[in-house]
């Protein structure tokens, strides 16, 4: 398969994310955002336990709305393709590259922002009539406009005219992946939606005819978009003038000259009514049903895609640049095609947290073929926390073609990534934080395949110690097993024991030095929680409670 048509795969995998043509107003984040019912590589419950909001509001430097959605998109729902992903990069490097290219796309990408809303203000505007036109209310969630819709009609279809005209511009690319989103965009003159956008657009019995389908020698009205109509105007003239010659001709032998003019005092008033009538019926007989083609339309959608997944790749650079200038080292991941997932990373950081702290301890990563099940001890606040997000964000950033903080990295897409957190707050009636807890881990196990990311945060919590034992260590063969990419986060150092002694799984620690925990994982099980050294920081050591009960006048032990 060709590069062009990988990419031609990716654009035609999603529906324009701007335009939802069972809906009478424009799609938003919360429509592409995961449910229950509805997600692909991100379930609801990761979605938040790995602040995928927050790590979009730091990529995102789009300039289009569409851009905004197709990013966003990416991000919560990324396709899990190595090739696609592959041609992604290639496209990005050549941004990179070439400032001719980069220069051009951001002057075309940053011009069509400007009257991008036009757009969307024909396709979703409600028009009430009247004079006015230009100004939206938004009630309800939905646009509303004076006027018939003609001022919107013509931005509109003058924004995807210009789209499509000024694509023809660009230089020719190199990289597969650019090369088809700049063709999807010229090709869109080629279809029959364009030529009715373009206009002009010919009525006949209820349905539109383009320049091209309307016969040469059959005369059709032309549909106008404009509330001035110059063949009613010019009937309207005739008519009158015509009336008041007659009279005039007729006045001496009738002796009733007067007449013309009261039936001229009389219809003046009457045009613009009828031009008011016109314009209704402009909008409910033309505008409204073309725009619901306009809405139905895959080739408009594709279109309005790759113009936004144009913007979507200057976000990425942009994102790069604001961090590049923080002298912080971003990289694209060597992308692999492989059965099995597989992360290896170095001097890996925190994406949410390397723009404010230029100076943040960086970690390896090795999620492999020896270490797909990696276990995590240390004491609290020690970053292992930290360190399990920052795992399961650059997988996220790399899996979408965006450059991560880090000096290397290679990665296979992950079809499935699952980060469970403890949730209290979510406990089901009757069943307590433990069986909240392992229908978490059950719903994981069970969809997660070879090429999954599972993040556990403690296992089988609220039972006794040794039930915990026997759960948490047939749970994590099973994963292991299984052949997911799994981290366990645990204070349970005796579980540790027991899976290195079957020499299962790779053991890091927080490292700890006399100052405090320096948030660097080296290799080994901690076996020390550091919990009076956590006590005392937050003022609840044993001292703290005895010099309580002393000022308190009571005797202590």
């Amino acid at each position: 398969m060709n590069d062009s048509s990988q990419t031609t795969r990716y654009i035609s995998i999603w529906r324009y994310p701007f335009i939802l043509s069972d809906s009478d107003r424009p799609a938003s984040m919360d429509d592409l955002r995961p449910v229950e019912n509805n997600y692909t590589v991100l379930d609801p419950r990761t979605y938040d336990a790995i602040e995928a909001e927050k790590l979009f509001a730091q990529i995102n430097q789009t300039r289009t709305e569409v851009g905004q959605m197709c990013l966003y998109r990416s991000l919560v729902r990324p396709l899990p393709d190595a090739q696609v992903l592959q041609q992604k990069q290639a496209a990005l490097l050549e941004i990179e590259s070439n400032p001719q290219m980069r220069e051009a796309l951001i002057d075309y990408v940053e011009k069509r922002a400007k009257k991008e809303h036009e757009l969307k203000y024909l396709l979703y505007g409600e028009f009430s009539g009247g004079l006015t036109t230009d100004v939206p209310a938004e009630r309800t969630g939905r646009l509303e406009f004076g006027g018939y819709g003609y001022h919107q009609y013509r931005e509109g279809t003058a924004f995807v005219v210009d789209m499509v005209e000024a694509s023809k511009t660009l230089p020719q690319p190199k990289s597969g992946y650019l090369q088809d989103l700049i063709q999807t965009i010229q090709n869109f003159d080629q279809t029959r939606l364009y030529q009715l956008i373009k206009g002009p657009v010919f009525l006949s019995n209820d349905k539109f005819k383009t320049r091209q389908e309307k016969s040469k020698f059959l005369p059709l009205p032309r549909f106008r978009p404009s509330i001035f109509k110059w063949v009613p105007a010019l009937v309207f003239i005739v008519a009158i003038y015509t009336i008041m010659l007659f009279f005039e001709i007729m006045a001496p032998e009738l002796g009733a000259s007067y007449i013309g003019y009261g039936i001229l005092v009389l219809t003046v008033p009457v045009f613009p009514i009828v031009l008011l009538a016109m314009g209704a019926s402009d909008r409910d007989s033309v505008i409204y049903p073309l725009r619901r083609q306009y809405r139905e339309s895959e080739d408009l959608a594709k279109t309005l895609d790759a113009l936004g997944m144009l913007d979507e790749l200057l976000s990425f650079h942009r994102y790069r640049q604001s961090l590049n200038n923080r002298t912080v080292q971003m990289i694209l991941p060597d992308v692999l095609d492989e059965q099995h997932h597989l992360l290896i990373v170095d001097n890996a950081k925190n994406p949410l947290l390397v723009k404010e702290n230029p100076d943040y301890v960086p970690n390896e990563i090795r999620l492999d073929t020896v270490g797909r099940l990696l276990i995590i001890t240390g004491p609290n606040s020690g970053g292992k926390t930290a360190y399990c997000k920052t795992i399961a964000q650059i997988q996220l950033l790399g899996q979408i073609g965006c450059y991560i903080p880090a000096t290397s990295a290679q990665l296979v897409p992950a079809e499935h990534i699952y980060y469970q957190v403890p949730d209290p707050g979510q406990l089901e009636a009757g069943m307590g934080r433990f069986g909240h807890e392992l229908k978490r881990t059950r719903e994981i196990f069970f969809n997660s395949t070879p090429r999954s990311l599972v993040v556990l945060d403690e296992l089988s919590e609220g039972t006794t110690f040794e039930e915990k034992m026997t759960l948490s260590e047939y749970i994590l063969k099973g994963f292991h097993q299984l052949g997911a990419s799994t981290l366990l986060v645990t204070h349970n150092h005796e579980l540790c024991e027991r899976l290195q002694s079957e020499g299962i799984g790779r053991y890091l620690q927080v490292e700890f030095v006399e100052q405090g925990p320096t948030h660097r994982m080296i290799s080994g099980i901690s076996r020390i929680s550091h919990a009076h050294r956590v006590a005392s920081e937050i003022g609840f050591s044993k001292a703290d409670i005895d010099k309580h009960l002393a000022n308190s006048g009571h005797r202590v032990d």
